[in-house]
């Protein structure tokens, strides 16, 4: 379904972001593994997607960072001559109540999850400009539609890339490329395995189909998004949450 195509996925060697480069790869295409600060996790993907027949490399870089950013995506336009597939899914968490929250634990997720997602798109899209074609998928989630209770920095980083996802998905249109988002929900990963019991039980008390998605649920939309069948989609938020926002 991908044969051929080049991706970028930030925020790879683990968790969602693992899997989307898993399952694109599976589909065909090439898969840069970009991560930030775990080489030996990215590898740990490179080498799960070729030992299964795929084509992967990793490469680190800090999306938060402009002219990092712009340095990485010139050095794949370089080496493959084209980006078919961007997904933005880096993004960090610093939870606190509003009234605790740190202006720098603000910052940093603001400058990971939103900033680092108008980084990559930014230069990005002068090459798909070129190529006329291209599929931009950004991760955001359900607390960025329906907020979240001591996840002020992250619900708003969230929405921020919903907006984002709707004013890139309007500006490139014209050329071909489509510009969507995932809005998971609460989904089996290390990053909710941390949480407690009673957490986990009232979060899924919220949830109508009563259960944590998986990782692959969240990898297959963007594989479809990606595909030549999602041509006629963009500028859309899809959720992915179990009906918890509807």
């Amino acid at each position: 379904m991908l044969e051929n195509k080049i991706a970028i996925v930030t925020g790879a060697s683990r968790g969602i972001g693992r899997q989307i480069a898993l399952t694109l790869a599976k589909e065909g295409a090439a898969v840069i593994v970009n991560y930030n600060g775990s080489m030996q996790r990215a590898q740990e993907t490179v080498n799960a997607i070729q030992e299964a027949g795929g084509q992967a490399e990793a490469i680190q870089c800090d999306v938060s960072d402009f002219n990092g950013c712009k340095e990485f995506i010139d050095g794949v336009i370089k080496k493959y001559k084209k980006i078919d597939i961007l997904v933005n899914n880096a993004g960090i968490t610093r939870d606190n109540l509003l009234m605790k929250m740190s202006e720098e634990d603000f910052d940093a997720v603001l400058n990971t999850n939103l900033k680092g997602a108008f980084n990559c798109i930014k230069h990005v899209s002068r090459q798909m400009l070129r190529q006329k074609s291209g599929r931009i998928i950004n991760i955001s989630s359900v607390s960025g539609v329906m907020g979240n209770a001591g996840q002020a920095n992250y619900s708003a980083s969230k929405a921020g890339v919903i907006g984002l996802t709707k004013a890139a998905a309007r500006e490139l249109a014209s050329r071909g490329i489509t510009v969507n988002a995932i809005a998971p929900g609460f989904v089996n990963t290390e990053m909710t395995a941390v949480l407690s019991d009673s957490v986990k039980e009232a979060a899924t008390a919220q949830i109508p189909l009563k259960r944590f998605g998986e990782a692959q649920e969240i990898a297959d939309m963007a594989a479809f998004l990606a595909s030549e069948k999602a041509a006629y989609i963009t500028g859309q938020v899809i959720s992915v949450d179990g009906g918890m926002a509807m």
